[in-house]
């Protein structure tokens, strides 16, 4: 199925639309487009070499995507002829990557080759399992590569979850462990190599603590066999380092992840541990495990106990040498 053009004109315009109460969009057309989806609207790459069938679904479509636009949001309506005719001429360009991906899985598998399937956000942005309906508007559990990535379910044999040291996010959502004034903003600014924004939007993102309640539910969920944990390098600065180990709702002590409705009252109950005090490039210095200071190893070994996953990969900056592997 195609993106298009009017799904990010679409979701623009909703986003502007609905003011205060938007949801975080990266306005890039990603909800229009899968309700195209599942209206059975979308245009198919396959469409693009049968003019007829292109026609005739965007025509389809365009009968409510232009209704909205002239009516709801009061901008200029799409042509479907001209819409056909930018799409025909992308039909050589993508010529060559079109191909039928069972097919390459199959013979890549056959092979004893191996597949590496990316993820995009986590599990409280699936959705399906996240925190709807602040999510994005499709699965992003490892389970969809079977489906998104045509990969044979039975051959998914290692799936790698990765969490920050800390928590991180942007856009619409609650975040039980965030923090605020200033020490967001220190973290913000030392966190990552280039700080804690945005990376399509370059909008600053809420920072926290970490959570071992919305990340053990996000490793169980997505079925993980082992966690990669990164950006450890950037909590050196921190005296004492605040773990998330359980929420407070209405007066009681919960450990598993809530409902958004009673997500929206919870409060986090805090464990702090050490700090290790070793600024982020000294870090860099340290190319094993067992160089890494005590307190640091502590704070990752304490973080596996509770999430309930083995932390096997452990990253101190950016560049790939300075991954460890336990």
């Amino acid at each position: 199925n195609l993106l298009l053009p009017l799904h990010k004109l679409l979701d623009v315009a909703e986003e502007e639309r609905l003011g205060q109460a938007q949801f975080g969009s990266t306005r890039s057309g990603i909800a229009p487009f899968y309700s195209d989806v599942a209206r059975k609207r979308a245009v198919q790459v396959a469409d693009l070499w049968d003019e007829a069938a292109l026609r005739e679904q965007l025509a389809a479509a365009l009968v409510q995507h232009n209704a909205l636009l002239e009516h709801l949001y009061h901008r200029e309506t799409i042509d479907v002829g001209r819409l056909v005719d930018d799409l025909l001429s992308l039909r050589e360009r993508l010529a060559p990557f079109v191909v039928d991906t069972k097919k390459v899985m199959r013979e890549q598998l056959a092979a004893g080759n191996n597949i590496l399937c990316e993820g995009q956000l986590g599990t409280l942005k699936d959705v399906w399992h996240g925190m709807y309906p602040l999510t994005t508007s499709s699965c992003v559990l490892a389970a969809n590569a079977a489906i998104g990535g045509d990969v044979p379910l039975g051959s998914i044999r290692e799936v790698i979850a990765v969490t920050k040291a800390y928590s991180s996010a942007v856009g619409a959502g609650y975040m039980v462990s965030q923090y605020s004034g200033e020490e967001a903003e220190t973290l913000r600014k030392v966190g990552g190599d280039r700080g804690e924004y945005g990376a399509t939007t370059g909008r600053p993102r809420e920072v926290g603590a970490f959570d071992t309640v919305g990340t053990r539910y996000g490793v169980q969920t997505q079925g993980a066999t082992q966690v990669a944990l990164t950006c450890l390098d950037v909590l050196g600065y921190q005296e004492n380092i605040p773990v998330c180990v359980a929420y407070e709702i209405d007066g009681k002590r919960v450990e598993d992840y809530p409902h958004i409705t009673e997500l929206k009252k919870a409060k986090p109950i805090y464990e702090m541990m050490p700090g290790w005090n070793v600024p982020k490039e000294k870090l860099a210095a340290y190319d094993t495990w067992e160089k890494l200071p005590p307190n640091c190893r502590r704070y990752v070994e304490f973080i596996e106990q509770q999430i309930g996953v083995p932390v096997t990969l452990v990253s101190i900056g950016p560049k790939r040498e300075q991954l460890i592997c336990r």
